[in-house]
C-alpha cells in the first residue's frame, strides 16, 4: 500500500506533466497561428506560378481562381477506370475587362498508375480546347527513363487542340499522337491518361457541366 509521500510525489509529477503538455499545446497553437498566413501566401504563390506555367500566354492581368467542381458520375467512373482522379480546378480570367473574360481552366490531374507511383500534373486548357501547357508537379519514376517525362512528354501536348491523346512507339503521325519515352511505356501511358482526364473535365466545364463557380 502506497504511503502519503508516494501519493504526493505521484500527484506532483502528474501536475508537472500536465503543465508541460499545456504549455506545449499553447506554444504549438501560437506557432500555427504565426505561420498559417505565410504558409497560405506561399501556397497561393506556388499555385499561381503553376497555373501561369501551363498558361504561358496569360499575361500579368490573368487571374487564376479555384472553383468548385463536381465531376459527373459517368466522368468519374471513366477516369477511375484509367487510374485518374481530379484535384483542384482553377478558372483563368482576364482581370480588368468588363466581363472578366474566361480564358480557360487549369486542372490538377493525378494518375496512380505511374511506374513509381502517383504522378501529379497541372494541365492548362484554353476555351477553344487547345492545351496551353502541361506541368508535372510530382513524379517518382525511374531515373533516365520515366523521369524524362517533364522534358520529353510534356512539351508534346502544348498547343494541340484535340479531343484526346494517344501514344505511339513508332513516331507520331497525327496531332493527337504523343511519342512514348523509350523504355518507359507505363509512365507514358499514365501521363497521357492524366492529360486526357484534364481535357475531359475542361470539355465538361465548357459545355456547362459539373461546375459551380
Amino acid at each position: 500500500m502506497k504511503n502519503k509521500s508516494d501519493v504526493a510525489v505521484m500527484l506532483r509529477e502528474a501536475g508537472i506533466l500536465f503543465a508541460i503538455t499545456l504549455i506545449a499545446g499553447v506554444m504549438l497553437g501560437f506557432v500555427y497561428e504565426l505561420t498559417k498566413e505565410p504558409i497560405r501566401i506561399q501556397q497561393e504563390k506556388a499555385i499561381q506560378e503553376a497555373c501561369m506555367a501551363v498558361f504561358p500566354d496569360s499575361g500579368e492581368n490573368c487571374v487564376f481562381e479555384q472553383i468548385q467542381y463536381v465531376p459527373e458520375s459517368e466522368t468519374m467512373e471513366e477516369l477511375a477506370a484509367q487510374g485518374v482522379t481530379i484535384g483542384s480546378v482553377y478558372s483563368a480570367r482576364m482581370q480588368g475587362e468588363a466581363d472578366n473574360t474566361l480564358m480557360g481552366y487549369v486542372v490538377e490531374s493525378v494518375t496512380s498508375e505511374g511506374y513509381g507511383g502517383e504522378i501529379v500534373l497541372y494541365v492548362g486548357v484554353a476555351v477553344d480546347g487547345s492545351v496551353g501547357g502541361v506541368s508535372i508537379l510530382d513524379i517518382s519514376e525511374t531515373p533516365g527513363l520515366g523521369m524524362e517525362a517533364p522534358k520529353v512528354l510534356t512539351p508534346q501536348f502544348a498547343g494541340k487542340n484535340v479531343e484526346s491523346f494517344t501514344y505511339t512507339k513508332t513516331g507520331s503521325r497525327a496531332e493527337s499522337e504523343v511519342d512514348a519515352i523509350s523504355g518507359a511505356t507505363i509512365t507514358t501511358k499514365a501521363v497521357v491518361n492524366a492529360v486526357n482526364g484534364a481535357l475531359r473535365v475542361t470539355q465538361n466545364l465548357l459545355s456547362g457541366g459539373g461546375a459551380n463557380e
